[in-house]
C-alpha cells in the first residue's frame, strides 16, 4: 500500500500466495492504490523469507533482499489456515476484501475449506498455478521452470548447438503475476462498474453506463485461473501459428535472428557487451556510417534484408571487428549521432549511474523496517494523474496483526492473545 491514493485506493487485496507469482500480483494492484494485506504461516512465513543473498543484521541473523523487494508494499499478519480458528479469522478478514491471490497446488483452498465456494460471491479469487485448476497436468507441483518449459520459451532460449537456457529473471511468475493483475481489474470493473451491450444495456437490463439504479455494476466476483505456462504460451510471437500452417517447428537462435542482420550483443573493447539492431535498410545504411564503411550498402551480400540474413555471418562479423576496438560509450555515441538503434546489456551497477533513470525516478528507496532504506525498482507502469507514492517496506513476519485483527477484524485483544498463544496467529 502507498501512502498516496490511487485508482485502486478503497479496494482490499488479500497475498495469501508464497514466492513470486501470487504476491506479485497482488503487489502490483498495491502500487494502483489499492490495501494489500500478507497472510502468512505463523513462526514461518513466506518461502521468500528464506533466500538469499542477505544482509546480515543484528545477533549474526541474515535478512533476505528477495524479500526485501518482494514483500514491500503490503501490511503483515500471520494466521494458520488449517486450524478451524484460522480458517474461521480468514473468512473474516476476506469478508473485508475484494480481491484475494493465491499460488497453493490446486485443491488446497478447497481442502482447507476455503475455496470459492466458501468465500463471498463478490470477490475476484487468482488463482496461479503451474498448469491450471484444471486438466490432466493440474495437481502435479511445480515451479517457474516448469511454466517457460511447458509454455514454449525455453526450447527458444540459448544458442543453437547447446542446451537451452533459462532467462536470468523468473519470468513465468512475474509474467504470469501481471496478466493475473490485469484479469483482477478487469473483473474489479465487471463487478462494481458493469458491462453493456451495443444498445447500452447489459445482461442484467442495466443502463448505458452500464449500472443499475442504484448506480452498481453486476455484483459478481470472478475466480481467475492463470496456469504459470499460459502466460508465456500467450506471448510466443509465430511460433505456433508457423507450426500450424508452414509445419515450423521454431529452434533457438541465440542472440541473432536467421532472417535479419546485422543483429546481435557484440563484445566491445572494454569487456561489456552492446546490443545493435540494423537489420533494416535504413539503420544498415546508418550503421554503415556510423562505422565508416559507407561502401558495405553496396556490397551485394548485403544489398538487402534477405540477403544480410543470408550473409548473416559475414556482417555480423564486421560489426564486431568494429565494436571490439571502442568502448561501450564510442560505440553508444556514434549510434546515437548516426541514429542506430543501440544499447549497453546493462549491469545492477550501470543501472544506479545511468542519468535517463535517474531522471525518470526509475529507483526508489523504500524504508524497510529491519535493514532500512534499500534502493530498489520503482513502481511501474504510471499513470500521469495518480504517480504512484514509494512502497511501505516490506514487513516483519507477523508485523500488523493487532493492526488487522484488532482494528480492522474487530476481535478483542485478549481474542487475539489467545489465538497468539495456541499458535493460530
Amino acid at each position: 500500500m502507498s501512502d498516496a491514493g490511487g485508482p485502486l485506493d478503497g479496494i482490499r487485496v488479500i497475498d495469501v500466495g508464497t514466492r513470486i507469482s501470487a504476491p506479485f500480483c497482488a503487489g502490483l494492484l498495491g502500487e494502483l492504490g489499492a490495501d494489500v494485506i500478507k497472510v502468512e504461516l505463523p513462526g514461518e512465513g513466506d518461502f521468500m523469507r528464506t533466500m538469499g543473498p542477505f544482509v546480515p543484521v543484528d545477533d549474526g541473523a541474515r535478512y533476505s533482499l528477495p524479500w526485501a523487494v518482494e514483500g514491500r508494499g503490503r501490511r503483515g499478519v500471520t494466521c494458520d489456515l488449517r486450524t478451524p480458528e484460522g480458517k474461521e479469522l480468514f473468512k473474516r478478514l476476506v469478508a473485508t476484501a475484494d480481491v484475494l491471490c493465491e499460488n497453493f497446488r490446486p485443491g488446497t483452498m478447497e481442502r482447507w475449506g476455503l475455496g470459492p465456494d466458501d468465500l463471498p460471491e463478490d470477490l475476484v479469487f487468482v488463482r496461479i498455478s503451474v498448469f491450471g485448476q484444471s486438466g490432466p497436468y493440474a495437481p502435479r507441483p511445480g515451479l517457474d521452470r516448469l511454466g517457460i518449459a511447458f509454455g514454449g520459451l525455453l526450447n527458444l532460449t540459448g544458442e543453437p548447438d547447446r542446451p537451452p537456457v533459462r532467462p536470468g529473471v523468473t519470468v513465468s511468475d512475474y509474467l504470469t503475476g501481471v496478466f493475473a493483475a490485469f484479469a483482477s481489474v478487469s473483473a474489479l470493473y465487471r463487478r462494481d462498474a458493469g458491462g453493456r451491450d451495443a444498445g447500452g444495456r447489459d445482461a442484467g437490463g442495466r443502463d448505458a453506463g452500464g449500472r443499475d439504479a442504484g448506480g452498481r455494476g453486476t455484483g459478481q466476483g470472478e475466480i481467475i485461473d492463470a496456469p504459470l505456462y499460459a502466460s508465456v504460451l500467450r506471448i510466443l510471437e509465430w511460433t505456433l501459428a508457423g507450426y500450424d500452417k508452414l509445419g515450423i517447428v521454431r529452434r533457438r537462435e541465440g542472440n541473432r535472428l536467421s532472417h535479419s542482420a546485422p543483429l546481435d550483443n557484440y563484445p566491445t573493447g572494454d569487456g561489456t557487451y552492446i546490443c545493435i539492431v540494423a537489420g533494416s535498410d535504413a539503420n544498415f545504411a546508418r550503421l554503415c556510417a556510423a562505422m565508416g564503411r559507407p561502401e558495405l550498402t553496396e556490397d551485394p551480400r548485403f544489398a538487402t534484408l534477405a540477403d544480410r540474413g543470408a550473409n548473416g555471418d559475414a556482417i555480423n562479423g564486421i560489426v564486431a571487428d568494429w565494436t571490439s576496438a571502442l568502448s561501450a560509450e564510442e560505440i553508444t555515441e556514434r549510434c546515437v549521432a548516426h541514429d542506430v538503434p543501440v544499447g549497453t546489456a546493462y549491469s545492477a551497477a550501470d543501472i544506479f549511474a545511468d542519468p535517463h533513470m535517474a531522471a525518470r525516478g526509475d529507483l526508489v528507496s523504500v524504508d524497510d523496517p529491519v535493514i532500512g532504506a534499500v534502493r530498489q525498482q520503482a513502481p511501474f507502469p504510471r499513470l500521469a494523474n495518480h504517480p504512484a507514492a514509494v512502497p511501505r517496506g516490506a514487513p516483519r513476519l507477523g508485523q500488523h496483526n493487532h493492526e488487522v485483527w484488532c482494528g480492522l477484524v474487530g476481535l478483542r485483544e485478549d481474542e487475539l492473545s489467545d489465538l497468539v498463544a495456541r499458535g493460530v496467529v
